[in-house]
């Protein structure tokens, strides 16, 4: 697979259309089901925010409160994920992911402790949540700040999957990071995408088909070998297959297919090229590893491309949404992706499409969408991550600044 953009792929120039500002880091958007065209916007800040055209958003929820305290310069850590509930017309469910103060309990000198945690809303309108009503589901220690995975969803089965990262620092080697890395050890559940029952028992049971669920491994665990998965998402139509955008370390990022029990190779493995903890930068041209040390294959991605660090295309792969709108027939059926930046001086996010390709090759050619009210045919900010509606139309969700700080945020609807 080329490094670069396959030209091969079917490109598109699109427009953004704007929906709503304001925001600091906004990191995931859904459609309430109400049919007002009304959107849940979570802000890494904490806020959970009501949005709809032509008005000021609302708050529907605060977390910054249960939060830790965030570094205003750049941070991974905060609110990363939103998911309602499939029933959530008729129940007000919905779950959240964010960064606490570590537990008590949890090992000297880590960082923080992940939620995923359960809110109500409290009136039939859906205009608000009640902050008590809070029902933490899951509790993960982190060693570090940075590497948390982000964006959790339903499945068309109806369980929660949780997207964790490999602990943090780098190479999955250091505090908080066992011998061989994170990503490899089904003993733990960083490095891991996870799948729950939520309805089944309190706080959640497992899925009786899932990969460790009679044994050898957290029994949560339902695909594992990621370094930083920060967004994931299903095709709503055709496949209904789960993909994964996962952040590469310095040579290479990836989008992954992921399968029930699938292991896609980090720290083995960056991309489809072997890696070296002890020498994360050099560029390894042998034949990567096909199997891990237990003989278990090694999944390789759908699409990869060179970091910017390394003269590629960019500097942290967003992961996106198969697009199944109707606005822009000539993107249907495309897996809507796209990269932070390539120049942190120079804000400069773009957008990808990825077609599946006829043959049936696992890798899909990819090709940049040109933006035509962009700036030089670019976003001209920070990609932060992508959103979804009902109808299958996406949104670009973008801001200038790094860290979670200032009033830049905005969300945009990709249209023709």
């Amino acid at each position: 697979m080329n490094s670069k953009a396959d030209t091969q792929a079917q490109t598109t120039e699109i427009s953004l259309e704007l929906l709503s500002s304001g925001f600091t880091s906004p990191i995931a958007l859904v459609e309430l089901p109400d049919g007002r065209g009304r959107f849940l916007v979570a802000d890494q800040t904490g806020r959970i925010s009501i949005v709809q055209p032509n008005r000021d958003p609302a708050v529907l929820l605060d977390l910054k409160p249960r939060m830790i305290r965030l570094n205003a310069g750049y941070d991974e850590r905060g609110l990363l994920g939103l998911a309602l509930h499939p029933r959530f017309a008729e129940n007000g469910r919905f779950f959240v992911y964010y960064s606490a103060p570590l537990r008590v309990g949890a090992p000297a000198g880590w960082d923080h402790t992940s939620h995923i945690s359960e809110f109500n809303v409290t009136t039939a309108g859906f205009d608000m949540a009640d902050v008590d009503s809070e029902n933490i589901i899951l509790e993960v220690d982190e060693p570090e700040f940075n590497h948390n995975g982000g964006q959790i969803t339903f499945g068309p089965d109806g369980f929660l999957y949780i997207p964790l990262g490999d602990g943090g620092g780098a190479n999955d080697v250091g505090r908080g990071h066992v011998p061989g890395g994170n990503a490899q050890n089904t003993d733990t559940l960083l490095g891991k995408i996870l799948r729950i029952d939520v309805d089944g028992g309190k706080p959640y049971s497992i899925p009786k088909d899932n990969p460790f669920a009679n044994g050898g491994g957290r029994p949560e665990i339902f695909a594992w070998g990621l370094r930083n998965p920060f967004h994931i998402s299903f095709d709503m139509g055709g496949s209904r297959e789960l993909f994964a955008g996962d952040a590469g370390q310095h040579q290479w990022e990836e989008v992954d297919i992921i399968v029930k029990g699938g292991n896609y190779g980090w720290n083995l493995m960056e991309g489809t090229h072997g890696f070296d903890p002890g020498d994360p930068w050099k560029l390894i041209t042998s034949t990567p590893p096909k199997v891990n040390d237990q003989g278990r294959p090694l999944i390789q991605p759908m699409i990869e491309y060179q970091n910017a660090s390394s003269g590629g295309l960019g500097s942290s792969v967003i992961g996106g949404y198969v697009y199944r709108g109707k606005s822009i027939p000539g993107l249907d059926g495309t897996y809507i992706f796209g990269d932070y930046s390539d120049n942190g001086d120079n804000p400069t996010g773009k957008v990808f499409a990825a077609r599946r390709p006829a043959g049936g090759e696992a890798a899909w050619p990819f090709g940049e969408l040109m933006i035509k009210n962009g700036r030089d045919g670019r976003l001209g900010t920070l990609l932060r991550s992508f959103g979804q509606d009902a109808n299958g139309e996406v949104y670009v969700l973008a801001s200038d600044n790094a860290g979670p700080s200032g009033k830049t945020g905005k969300v945009f609807k990709i249209v023709p």
